[in-house]
């Protein structure tokens, strides 16, 4: 589709555009989703529930590094204090289900990013979209990498803490398995979707938005934000904010130096085109 093709459609050209390209998003999910609830006792022993074994990898790091020092913690515990059971009759099966939906989404994450982008590139100008061509590959690598931070960092520090957190004695924790996985899920997808910000913050100052100095002026207030967002996806204790702000502030500087490289290349074109004006004149 060409420049002059994308001028020429109407409004609801387009919309029927982007009904095919969600269509085939549905598509990929719908299939991704179907392998993943065939596959779904290997999915719910061996990811889902992985966190409720004190072998994970999380616990058996900060066990060692808290004996290291000579501290003591829950990390060393045999096991969670912890029971995942099922209360409703189709409790079971809508975990399994949507379940599947969601790990069939993150899977298919590079090809919804690749139909996004078809929608959207033939608006952009050649050398737009020459400048954009690792747009895919970097927001995938970057959506893994927050997917994983929050399956193995925010996951298990929250099971921790929630699991060991007690108000007495006679209280059992025997929690439910939307609950469970509601907390696993928030706790992927939130950390993924957050590590996305340089991505976002790149288009916000292609089209002037933002500027690297409104990033500057701001970042005291985007440090509150940060905290605050520490805060809603991990349990309320400093070490385990502290561990997943630490990562978001320096998303935020990455951003802003992001943000600078964009300005910088903006100022060369239109100084390169200005220069080629007064050469026509």
């Amino acid at each position: 589709m060409t420049k002059k093709n994308i001028n020429e459609m109407s409004f609801l050209d387009h919309l029927e555009d982007l009904r095919w390209h969600l269509i085939r998003i549905c598509l990929a999910v719908i299939i991704v989703a179907t392998l993943a609830f065939i596959f779904s006792r290997f999915i719910f022993d061996e990811i889902i529930f992985a966190p409720l074994n004190m072998s994970f990898p999380t616990y058996d790091f900060l066990c060692r590094a808290a004996t290291f020092i000579g501290v003591d913690t829950t990390f060393c515990n045999e096991e969670v204090p912890m029971i995942i059971q099922n209360r409703t009759m189709a409790g079971q099966f809508s975990a399994d289900i949507w379940t599947a939906i969601l790990g069939g989404f993150v899977i298919s994450f590079p090809y919804v990013i690749y139909q996004l982008w078809k929608f959207v590139s033939p608006g952009l100008h050649e050398n737009e979209r020459k400048h954009s061509r690792g747009f895919i590959i970097i927001s995938s690598i970057l959506f893994f990498i927050g997917v994983l931070f929050g399956y193995y960092i925010v996951t298990p520090l929250s099971i921790n803490f929630l699991a060991n957190y007690s108000v007495s004695e006679t209280v059992d924790n025997q929690i439910d398995i939307s609950s469970y996985i509601a907390l696993v899920r928030s706790s992927a997808l939130a950390s993924g979707l957050i590590f996305e910000l340089p991505i976002i913050i790149y288009f916000f100052t292609r089209i002037g938005l933002v500027t690297p100095e409104i990033l500057k002026k701001y970042r005291k207030y985007a440090l509150v934000v940060v905290l605050i967002l520490s805060a809603i996806i991990t349990p309320p204790d400093i070490a385990s904010q502290v561990i997943v702000a630490i990562p978001i502030i320096i998303l935020y500087q990455v951003s802003i130096y992001i943000s600078k490289l964009v300005v910088r290349k903006q100022k060369r074109k239109e100084a390169k085109n200005t220069q080629n004006s007064r050469a026509n004149i």
